[in-house]
């Protein structure tokens, strides 16, 4: 028995759209169209990567897939927009029956400044409810109300964090959900935003692969402004003048979290006197001096940080559906409890010490 047909879709970070339509019978491809507005020479290559994958059990990894295509390709082949992996990526997501952006409509919210406890436990609380299905995706930009460093779930605190320093420049610390390396950020200085999606966004993507696909619209949104960015394995957004912002992901019952942070005046001095930022982990990055490790907003873009959140957030709704949208009083009730029972108390944020 044939079943339906699915359909899928894959914007290749840097490249381009990738569009699956497969026909499934008895477990296996039984039929397979790939479309989209790259680019692929010779003509013939794209009917002889269809036919290659005909016959691929629906269980067939990324790997395979990706094998079928390259021994497929034609002497000479030259793909533009697209790739081996990104074909098998595609077929995956078709697979999985994974969601579009433009099947979403997105929430945004923008409340006034807030403590670095609340925003932990909104991200938590805002996750579980789209996870629930009482909330659809939410792009939600943070306001600080004190100068904080947040750390990543599995940090050492010790590790990470001077806590002296933190006390004497009354510097808060919190630890959040996701991992992923410690963040500083002071009130006006950084933009900070969590976008909540179902999970079926993501389907049929490495955990990696997921980083740059929630992170695409963002490349985009900076080329709106004027910067040529692009994404750095695993969670990084830079360009020509250095390092941009940095993501973190937690996934929570078919919700994932991602949320990211940007520099757009960060004080690079009190930043290195607060986090134990270690040689090894400069010298990874071909960094001399802690205070290299991001490139403000403000020198590549002229832009108030306001006007840059107003474009991002325009950019954003240009492509998919953004509506406003605000914390509801239940959700907001439910952060507040858990911002006192769990990340303002002292096991949590000393869980790994």
């Amino acid at each position: 028995m044939v079943e339906a047909s699915r359909h899928g879709e894959y914007k290749v970070p840097g490249g381009k759209l990738l569009v699956a339509d497969i026909t499934i019978d008895d477990g296996r491809l039984a039929a397979v169209r790939l479309s989209g507005d790259f680019f692929l020479e010779p003509d013939d290559a794209l009917d002889a990567i269809n036919q290659a994958l005909v016959g691929a059990s629906v269980a067939t990894g990324a790997e395979e897939l990706t094998e079928r295509v390259r021994q497929a390709l034609p002497e000479g082949t030259v793909m533009v927009g697209l790739s081996a992996p990104a074909v098998a990526t595609v077929i995956r997501r078709a697979l999985a029956g994974a969601s579009d952006w433009r099947e979403h409509t997105f929430g945004l919210i923008h409340r006034p400044p807030e403590s670095p406890a609340l925003h932990m436990a909104l991200d938590e609380v805002l996750t579980r409810e789209v996870a629930e299905g009482r909330r659809g995706p939410t792009l939600r930009v943070w306001e600080w109300d004190r100068p904080a460093v947040i750390i990543g779930s599995f940090q050492s605190l010790s590790n990470e964090v001077d806590m002296d320093a933190a006390r004497a420049f009354d510097i808060e610390v919190v630890r959040r959900i996701s991992g992923g390396g410690a963040m500083f950020v002071e009130p006006g200085n950084t933009i900070t935003w969590s976008l909540i999606v179902p999970e079926t966004l993501v389907e049929g993507l490495s955990f990696v692969e997921s980083y740059a696909f929630l992170d695409e619209w963002v490349i985009q949104a900076l080329g709106d402004m004027g910067i040529r960015a692009w994404y750095v394995p695993i969670n990084d957004i830079t360009s020509e003048g250095g390092k941009l912002a940095g993501a973190a992901q937690k996934r929570l019952n078919g919700a994932v979290l991602h949320h990211v942070t940007m520099a757009y005046d960060i004080d690079a001095e009190l930043m290195t006197n607060v986090l134990r930022i270690g040689r090894e982990k400069l010298s990874d990055k071909g960094i001399t001096s802690a205070g290299k490790r991001v490139d403000p907003l403000r020198s590549q873009t002229g832009l108030s940080r306001e006007a840059i959140i107003e474009r991002m957030a325009a950019s954003f709704g240009a492509r998919y559906t953004l509506t406003p949208d605000d914390v509801r009083p239940e959700e907001l009730t439910a952060a507040q409890a858990l911002a006192e029972s769990k990340f303002q108390d002292e096991a949590w944020l000393t869980r790994v010490p």
